[in-house]
């Protein structure tokens, strides 16, 4: 069910509707660089899984809240934090567009919202470069 991430590019749609808050390599108030983007949303609404592929991770880490990890192969792993509910548990094969979370504030950021990096090789990569906008 792994997928041809790479010929996404420029296709793809955000994983949430709402405002986008910070982009990929702006500066943060606290430190290092955004290695992704926060989007503004809703408490509770649906996150939507960035392409097919497998969760590889579910679970709560510091700095990300709940955080959920989709591996698309190609070594390219799209990830969502700061969820309010965790919708799929590691092992679960996901398509594009299924509704994988829900939005939250569990990442200790001050709006409701997703955090959301995609990583290519093990590198943050700017996810806007891969959205249709």
């Amino acid at each position: 069910m792994h997928c041809d991430y790479a010929a996404l590019r420029g296709k793809g749609k955000l994983p949430v509707k709402g405002e986008l808050a910070a982009t990929f390599g702006a500066k943060r108030a606290d430190g290092p660089s955004w290695k992704g983007i926060f989007i503004k949303a809703g408490e509770g609404s649906d996150v939507h899984a960035a392409g097919a592929g497998e969760v590889i991770f579910a679970d709560w880490m510091r700095g990300f809240g709940n955080l959920i990890i989709v591996d698309h192969g190609g070594q390219y792993l799209s990830i969502y934090g700061n969820n309010q509910s965790l919708l799929k548990r590691p092992g679960d094969r996901v398509k594009a567009g299924d509704i994988i979370a829900t939005v939250g504030n569990s990442g200790g950021n001050e709006h409701s919202g997703l955090y959301f990096e995609l990583r290519h090789q093990g590198r943050a990569i700017d996810p806007l470069a891969w959205l249709n906008r």
